[in-house]
């Protein structure tokens, strides 16, 4: 392979080369991206949910357990 690459100008090996693969492969990456980015905003939903709830059950257990219903 490097032989082969070697006698190429350096625009075929630069640009014309990954043009070809974005081309081929472009949807696949795009795919990808998008799937990673919608996995790690789910997560991020998932994260903010857990410690809301955490949150209350906190505020609410600690509110009802001294007797003073006022401070919810």
């Amino acid at each position: 392979m490097e032989k082969l690459l070697r006698g190429l100008p350096w625009w075929v090996k630069w640009i014309g080369i990954p043009v070809i693969a974005l081309v081929i492969f472009g949807s696949l990456v795009a795919s990808l991206i998008s799937l990673v980015v919608g996995l790690l905003f789910k997560v991020l939903v998932f994260v903010i949910l857990v410690g809301a709830l955490v949150f209350v059950v906190k505020r609410v257990t600690s509110s009802g357990s001294s007797g003073n219903k006022r401070d919810w």
